[in-house]
């Protein structure tokens, strides 16, 4: 396919127009649908009617270029022979044909206006069409006005419905600009000027408001369109800097000044990379004194959404806002409140719904309500992620509540696996501390910690801290073959513990019975409760098959016998194979009836029935 390239309308006269090849009239009607670009900030400008000042101007000069750029080009064609007119389809007219009336027929959405001169003529002709229409209208209506008294009063209503619209579309795109500017003074006097010219506000105008107000009410505003500038509590962007500092006095040995200054800067790097040069909109400090007024403004704005007159829909986005709002002044009560009024309105929370209680209940180091929140969010089917984890053990270390971060470390193994600089800085402070060498069992059953290592797929007991006496820290790397070069010690392969098997297990058996016919998957569910458990599984037609054109039974037995021979118990893995496979001129063969015949009368087969799927 030839290359297509798209560059900037360009007058005739320019280097750029002199030095490119004609483009094939595709590639002109590709570039009569881009809007133009202005050439001081760069942003996409739609191009204006006459007497629009400056843009109009240049608009009509972008028309003229290319207008002049076209008829350079109709004199010749792609490969340089005689002109022709390009045709999308018979059934079609061509380009720059037009109909008795002046208007251009078969054109499609793709297509766009020609060149920007005719998209201003069009528009102009629309007006004085629509003028003149309203005119006879007019004439109509005094010659005949007691025949269109009534219809008359329905199209005044209709007129004032469309107007206020109309304003609610411009006042909808006027806070989204502010939002984008991160502009709170504004966004708060479009409301009040709203208010004033009783223009009537539905739940995208009150969710961009909230958010601006209660990003204020935090301290900073960060730009954004629509105000969903991120999940969690990383969207909330102001962790405790009272509990950062109670970590940093906490007693321990060797730990680096500036704890909180590298957590920030760490919790940077880890996401930044050479390639990344897409710029992030900066945060925008608020001065104190506009804290609070933008706060008093937004409890003011989320009352009068809830009032009976607006009958707004409450929305997730406004009810965290307010909680937002809540957390600005220490009130963790109160965002945690919000997010259980979610639940009473069948309003599902987010993860940044439970942000806001969470940071409020941490920072004044009230531990057990944090965890209440957590268990919450669990409840909810929200599974807190490494900034809520990092913000819980934070709190936990500073309370010095070991039980606390024993369960937050198996949080972090389950859900982030690979924590990130300023987390791994937070569990050294931990293990450097005098209280982690105090915690731990004095005395413990070692095969009992074994077993549970061994049962929950190795890597971990979870039966809580083990011994007394100071920890040794170092930074270390890992070999290819996961052995770790300071203690010489391989990591084990850490396999599904027996809470995430039997969820598994469950979701399998749940799509299973949705898609199987009839009552198959239970039937086998029935077969494995006589029959089973089983160690092992063979899937008879991945064995059976291996290098084979036709599944061999007596692969499958090698294979099974194997297998049979690791166990202490000597039985058999459960074969699964579809049940043709166990009928036809196969089963004629006498030595593969006879390990058939062996494998149903030890229980170890199972043949899946016609129309299942033997997968399941």
């Amino acid at each position: 396919r030839p290359l297509l390239l798209l560059l900037p309308a360009t007058s005739p006269s320019s280097p750029l127009r002199r030095l490119l090849p004609p483009l094939s009239c595709h590639a002109r009607e590709v570039l009569d649908v881009i809007p133009q670009r202005d050439g001081g900030d760069g942003s996409d400008r739609a191009p204006r009617a006459k007497g629009a000042g400056t843009n109009g101007a240049t608009a009509a000069q972008v028309g003229v270029a290319r207008e002049a750029g076209t008829k350079g080009r109709q004199g010749r064609s792609r490969h340089g022979g005689v002109a022709r007119r390009w045709r999308r389809g018979e059934d079609r007219l061509a380009r720059g044909e037009r109909a008795a009336d002046g208007e251009v027929q078969g054109k499609r959405w793709r297509e766009g206006p020609t060149r920007d001169g005719e998209l201003i003529e069009r528009r102009e002709a629309r007006q004085a069409r629509g003028g003149t229409l309203a005119r006879e209208s007019g004439k109509a209506g005094n010659l005949a006005r007691g025949e269109s008294q009534a219809s008359g009063n329905v199209s005044k209503k209709g007129k004032k419905k469309a107007k206020g619209s109309e304003n609610e579309g411009k006042l909808r795109v006027e806070l989204d600009m502010c939002s984008k500017r991160g502009d709170v003074m504004g966004a708060i006097n479009l409301y009040d000027s709203a208010v004033k010219e009783g223009i009537r506000m539905g739940q995208h105008h009150y969710s961009v408001l909230l958010y601006l107000c209660s990003s204020a009410a935090l301290g900073f505003v960060q730009p954004a369109k629509s105000g969903n500038s991120g999940s969690g509590i990383a969207s909330i962007g102001q962790l405790s800097s009272s509990s950062t500092e109670s970590v940093g006095n906490l007693k321990c040995n060797d730990v680096s000044e500036g704890h909180s200054e590298d957590q920030e800067r760490s919790k940077t790097d880890l996401f930044a990379s050479d390639d990344d040069v897409t710029e992030k909109p900066s945060r925008i400090p608020v001065s104190d004194e506009l804290r609070e007024y933008a706060r008093t403004r937004g409890f003011e704005i989320f009352e009068k959404m809830c009032s009976e007159e607006e009958k707004v829909p409450m929305s997730e986005a406004a009810l965290t806002a307010v909680a937002r709002m809540a957390m600005s002044m220490g009130n963790g009560d109160m965002a945690f409140d919000i997010v259980k009024q979610m639940k009473d309105q069948r309003i599902a929370p987010k993860l940044r719904s439970y942000g806001p209680a969470l940071t409020a209940f941490c920072n004044s180091g009230n531990v057990e309500k944090a965890f209440e929140v957590e268990a919450h969010m669990l409840e909810s089917g929200v599974r807190p992620e490494e900034p809520e984890l990092e913000t819980l053990l934070r709190a936990s270390v500073v309370t010095q509540q070991g039980d606390r971060v024993y369960y937050l470390l198996h949080k972090f193994r389950t859900t982030v696996r690979q924590v990130s600089p300023s987390t791994a800085k937070l569990l050294e402070v931990w293990f450097r501390s005098s209280t982690a060498s105090k915690v731990g069992k004095r005395k413990w059953d070692a095969d009992a910690i074994s077993k549970a290592i061994e049962n929950n797929g190795r890597g971990w007991h979870g039966l809580g801290w083990l011994g007394r006496g100071k920890w040794t820290i170092s930074h270390t790397h890992i070999d290819k073959n996961g052995v770790c070069l300071d203690c010489g010690e391989k990591l084990a392969i850490i396999d599904l513990d027996p809470k995430e098997t039997e969820d598994f297990a469950k979701l399998v058996a749940k799509l299973a019975i949705k898609r199987e016919r009839r009552s198959n998957f239970e039937n086998f569910q029935k077969w494995l409760e006589k029959h089973g458990p089983f160690e092992a599984v063979v899937d008879g037609a991945n064995v059976g098959l291996f290098s084979h054109k036709h599944l061999s039974l007596s692969k499958i037995n090698i294979v099974a016998d194997v297998i049979r021979q690791r166990f202490q118990s000597r039985k058999f893995p459960l074969i699964v194979v579809h049940n043709r496979h166990l009928t036809g001129e196969r089963m004629q063969k006498l030595s593969n009836r006879k390990l058939a015949e062996k494998w149903k009368q030890s229980n170890a087969i199972y043949a899946t029935p016609t129309g299942s799927n033997d997968d399941w």
